[in-house]
């Protein structure tokens, strides 16, 4: 069964990259009738918030998106120190004292000479002798992962061709510091083996990692996933999104009033070959998806347009999605949703058409000569034009000069939907008291 993972760590809110990431893991799991699992990389104990573990299922769920299972890193603490024992064992993991100045004067040093900043391997040099004397200073190791000579290859689903990594270009990564704790790299690869993830589906920044991560996968015992790596999205001025910086937070897109499903439809098509078009379900995106679809070339978020394909979500979309939230009737919803951005925009056209409201008198004498014209009911889409009709018979006036001070009596408002559609909503007893210039 295919099985992919969205591992975001609980050290602030997601952000459009995030559930760019999370959305398209979910669309290729469900699109192959496999599971989506949500584990929380939380070993950085002083970042990790439970507070921003909530965040990330808010988040989710308001997505739209479900999890098969949750897990959390922090409880699996004893696993990956038996993973790390056993490296130890096989010589693959390795004790170093150097302090983190030490290192940084010899990344300067080897920079200096043009050479690559690869860590040397001193520590593997060291005797028994050696070690007991730095320890014996109150040095502790942090240790590193002996990385093998060969290239660490892979298909990429996501880049489309082949990837190798020459590891003798990289520096033997750091997988537990000196107080014990594990750095990302040795959890991530221990839970993907043990949970069974077929497929790594992330960000082109973590390219590199996969390479690093395939060997120790195989030094482990184990067969390396399929990795798929994604371009990075930037925003309009060319900057990457931060978690830390809580750039473009989904929390901060829920509030500002845009639909869950016109952002999954935007993030699902954004960097592929087909535009964002709106959808009324995710089953209409996971209908087709195809990690083949995705190009090379690093995509623009454009909130512009996100706005616009939210209007135009709201602008198909039908009244029993809209009652479930706004317990609005139905005329009133077909009436109005042509003309919102944002579905709190309904309620401001609700209070206009049902709430008392001031009207704006342009012309007095006009708008109660048209209050006296004003049709007895029912009324219906037709009303409108018998009216103005009747009123330009009345008064000469015709185009702007007719229409214009009518609006604004009948709404307090300069546009808007179309008048045929809001007169039967507004009704006769509001609309002659606005034309007279009384609040109703």
């Amino acid at each position: 069964m295919i099985k992919v993972r969205f591992a975001p760590s609980p050290t602030g809110y997601l952000h459009v990259g995030n559930a760019r990431v999370a959305l398209i893991n979910w669309l290729f799991a469900k699109a192959q009738g496999g599971q989506f699992i949500l584990r929380f990389d939380d070993t950085d104990i002083e970042r990790s918030k439970p507070e921003y573990v909530e965040a990330i299922r808010r988040d989710l769920s308001w997505l739209g998106l479900d999890w098969d299972a949750e897990e959390f890193q922090s409880k699996r603490l004893e696993r990956y120190q038996a993973a790390a024992e056993k490296l130890k064992a096989d010589g693959r993991l390795y004790p170093c004292y150097e302090t983190s100045q030490e290192l940084e004067f010899k990344r300067k040093l080897q920079l200096s000479r043009k050479q690559p900043p690869v860590y040397d391997r001193a520590a593997l040099k060291l005797s028994a002798g050696e070690k007991a004397a730095l320890e014996a200073e109150g040095r502790k190791p942090h240790w590193r992962f002996k990385l093998s000579a060969a290239k660490a290859s892979w298909n990429d689903q996501a880049r489309h061709h082949d990837i190798a990594i020459d590891l003798a270009s990289v520096s033997d990564p750091v997988l537990v510091r000196e107080d014990g704790t594990f750095l990302y790299t040795l959890p991530s690869v221990i839970d993907d083996i043990d949970m069974g993830i077929t497929h790594v589906i992330r960000g082109e920044d973590h390219i590199t990692n996969a390479g690093v991560q395939i060997d120790l996968t195989q030094a482990l015992g184990a067969v390396p996933p399929a990795y798929a790596h994604l371009s990075l999205l930037i925003d309009a001025s060319g900057k990457g999104f931060s978690k830390r910086e809580g750039s473009a937070s989904l929390q901060e897109l829920r509030e500002t009033g845009f639909e869950n499903l016109a952002l999954c439809a935007y993030l699902a098509r954004l960097g592929s070959a087909h535009a964002p078009e709106p959808v009324l379900s995710l089953r209409e995106l996971i209908q087709g998806f195809d990690l083949a679809d995705f190009s090379h070339s690093t995509p623009h978020v454009d909130l512009v347009e996100l706005e616009r394909l939210n209007a135009k979500l709201l602008h198909q979309m039908p009244y029993e999605m809209a009652q479930e939230r706004l317990g609005l009737d139905e005329g009133f919803w077909l009436g109005v949703r042509g003309n919102l951005k944002k579905l709190s925009d309904a309620k401001q056209w609700w209070d206009i058409l049902r709430q008392p409201v001031a009207p704006a008198i342009e012309d007095g004498e006009f708008t109660a000569i048209a209050a006296g014209l004003l049709p007895v009911e029912p009324w219906d889409e037709t009303t409108w034009p018998a009216f103005t009709a009747k009123v330009k018979e009345s008064t000469g006036r015709s185009g702007k000069a007719l229409f214009h001070p009518l609006r604004l009596a009948l709404t307090g408002q300069e546009q808007g939907p179309e008048m045929k559609t809001l007169l039967p909503l507004i009704g006769r007893t509001r609309a002659e008291a606005r034309l007279k210039g009384i609040t109703a």
